[in-house]
């Protein structure tokens, strides 16, 4: 990673403007993982034990620019002084009065989270005018936030404009283990990409195409490969609109000589319910009236004979509808092989993660991202702008 991180500072006695990634699911008011919160902790203890003040600046889900109490960050704030060493105190807003007195008390080691940033619209439109008070705060910017580098908001892209920038130990962590998988990985590299959409994952495809040994595809996405092939996909998720974009990516995979691995078989249903009886089909003959929801049982041993060898794996998407739990038994063995692999596991955020830490193997992974959107555009091979703006 060629960017500047927090080692390249003195923060003695200076405020800094932390951008951390907490973007976390709540029900009623409680955390209900905090995999985020954890990942966040490094960099923060760092800051305080070099005498940093710190204020912590960050976004929780969509309020579409309004104040909205069930978007607020207190609960994340009260989870970080109960079930963590990092005392925090709550200011009510971003940019007010609150936020102005609780940052100008703060004394050497000490930590305030503001109110949720998106309660401002101008953070999203990365409105230069909001950037500037924010960055008004303090004397440095560090981004810890991987999760939402790929966003040019306020808090990611325009602080920078005005203050010394640098990467969080999180930030530094993410770039350099997504870094490494796509430039050095140890071979044979299996990528394994599933979730609904290959709309989602073309560029992913297409800059993995270069890089990895095999691909597997599992989840929704699968069943556009399928019918682009010929087959009979029943009711199953399908694009039609990118049938010729999967006929390229087929051909493309025989000319490189990437092996491109589809489901033999799937558990489908009459309905899109957890209840619906299944029955197992070849994947290629599905009955019109049925759906597929997950992989099946030769499928998932066809898979687990490509990941038997490799050394490095990096895997984005659930191989079915894992939300449902009847239908979650796909993406949960996937999990279960790689944590008993001996390959560099690298998971990319979002479902696949979730399903590692649901199933408590999440310390049995060499990496897991916190990233979801911002691993993608990564592997993908774009420009991420939260990153882009840090000092070189």
């Amino acid at each position: 990673m060629n960017k500047k991180t927090v080692k390249d500072f003195d923060f003695q006695g200076k405020t800094v403007l932390l951008r951390a990634g907490l973007d976390i699911p709540l029900q009623n008011g409680e955390v209900t993982d905090d995999t985020r919160i954890r990942a966040s902790l490094q960099t923060i203890e760092y800051l305080k034990q070099q005498g940093a003040k710190i204020v912590i600046i960050a976004h929780l889900g969509r309020p579409k620019g309004e104040f909205n109490l069930k978007y607020s960050l207190e609960p994340v704030a009260n989870y970080f002084n109960e079930n963590t060493d990092i005392r925090v105190t709550f200011a009510h807003d971003v940019i007010g009065e609150d936020a102005q007195n609780k940052v100008n008390a703060l004394q050497p080691g000490e930590v305030v989270l503001l109110e949720n940033l998106r309660f401002h619209k101008e953070e999203e439109k990365n409105d230069a005018e909001f950037a500037k008070a924010l960055a008004g705060f303090a004397d440095v910017f560090v981004n810890d936030a991987f999760s939402a580098a790929h966003r040019s908001h306020a808090s990611t892209e325009g602080v920078t404009h005005f203050l010394p920038s640098y990467a969080g130990l999180l930030m530094e962590k993410e770039l350099s283990n997504l870094g490494d998988a796509l430039s050095e990985p140890a071979r044979p590299f299996v990528a394994i990409l599933g979730g609904a959409k290959v709309s989602d994952k073309i560029g992913v495809i297409k800059n993995l195409m270069s890089k990895a040994d095999s691909i597997i595809i599992g989840g929704g996405m699968a069943y556009t490969f399928i019918k682009a092939m010929g087959g009979s996909i029943g009711k199953s998720l399908c694009e039609d609109d990118k049938l010729d974009l999967a006929r390229e990516i087929i051909t493309d995979s025989m000319e490189r000589g990437v092996k491109l691995v589809l489901p033999i078989d799937t558990v489908a249903a009459k309905e899109f319910s957890n209840e619906s009886p299944s029955t197992v089909f070849p994947t290629n003959n599905i009955p019109e009236e049925y759906e597929g929801l997950d992989i099946g049982k030769q499928s998932l041993e066809y898979f687990k004979k490509e990941l038997e060898n490799a050394k490095t794996v990096f895997w984005n998407g659930p191989m079915g509808v894992f939300e449902f739990s009847n239908f979650a038994h796909g993406t949960n063995a996937i999990a279960e092989c790689l944590a008993d692999s001996d390959a560099y596991t690298i998971i990319g955020g979002g479902d696949s993660a979730a399903a590692v830490a649901q199933l408590g193997h999440a310390d049995k992974m060499d990496f897991i991202s916190t990233g979801g959107g911002a691993s993608l555009e990564f592997i993908e091979g774009k420009p991420l702008p939260g990153v882009e703006a840090l000092q070189d």
